[in-house]
């Protein structure tokens, strides 16, 4: 395997296990509260619905030529990997608040008891729930499996990817029957928007005609650079943060004090479960 398909493999995995942790939640509110029957029905036609759209785009993807396909996935990933990393910055950064998973199916589990069921038979509620919490989080599935697949030209290493990761979701949620709240999820999401920068960086340069040194190479110091500059951002961010807090206070020591903490703070804190 070369760098560039493990990079293609870790990319998807990594995004793929965030959107199934982010449905597994949606599906086990509803299943648990409501009707498991008619939350798996949901969740089997957002699959086929997902399944039906990889096979149509999926060959159209590859018939286009390079060039002009690496121009195209680049600048796709590149805006979708600059929305996740700015999330994640923010997350990071003490300017937003960070994904909580158990916060996420208490609410969605309130939702659901708050619907009265009527009649027998499929619960639409929960049918039409999941279908769309797992369709929704499936587009993302099916946007980073065609992209990274179809520029690399190879479909069947994306797919395995994600498959691997919605597996592995699946039968631990399976296991634990409820939320995956000890996930890491934001520290996941930074690296997901670290990684699909990095290669829509790469890709879109060289769709453009660019050159980069060492080719396939020079991922491995357009990853680093990303990673780097994100977390620099983030730590500015804190300690921008830290000196808000400290407000009309007057002493200048208390202020770097406040960011000398904001310094010394895990970089990706995530909520207990």
């Amino acid at each position: 395997m070369s760098g560039a398909q493990a990079g293609l493999a870790i990319s998807v995995f990594l995004a793929c296990t965030v959107e199934a942790v982010e449905a597994l939640t949606i599906v086990l509110a509803v299943g648990t509260t409501r009707s498991w029957s008619s939350a798996l029905a949901g969740v089997g036609a957002a699959l086929l619905v997902l399944a039906a759209l990889v096979g149509a785009l999926g060959p159209a993807l590859t018939a286009l030529p390079i060039g002009l396909l690496r121009v195209l996935v680049g600048g796709l990933l590149l805006t979708f990997g600059l929305q996740w990393l700015r999330k994640a910055i923010l997350r990071a950064g003490g300017l937003k608040s960070l994904h909580d998973e158990a916060a996420a199916f208490a609410e969605q589990s309130s939702a659901a008891r708050s619907v009265t069921r009527r009649g027998r038979g499929i619960d639409r509620y929960s049918f039409a729930l999941s279908f769309k919490g797992v369709l929704l989080e499936g587009l993302e599935v099916v946007f980073i499996v065609l992209t990274f697949g179809a520029n690399q030209h190879d479909l069947g290493l994306a797919s395995a990817a994600a498959g691997g990761a919605v597996a592995v979701v699946v039968l631990v949620g399976i296991a634990v029957r409820a939320p995956l709240a000890r996930v890491p999820e934001n520290t996941m999401k930074f690296a997901v928007g670290v990684m699909l920068t990095s290669f829509g960086m790469f890709w879109s340069g060289e769709g453009a005609g660019a050159a980069w040194p060492g080719s396939d190479a020079s991922l491995l110091w357009i990853i680093p650079a990303v990673a780097l500059f994100s977390l620099a951002a983030v730590l500015h961010l804190r300690r921008v943060v830290r000196l808000r807090q400290v407000g009309e206070d007057p002493g200048a020591e208390r202020g770097r004090s406040l960011a000398r903490r904001a310094l010394e703070e895990p970089v990706f804190p995530e909520r207990a479960s």
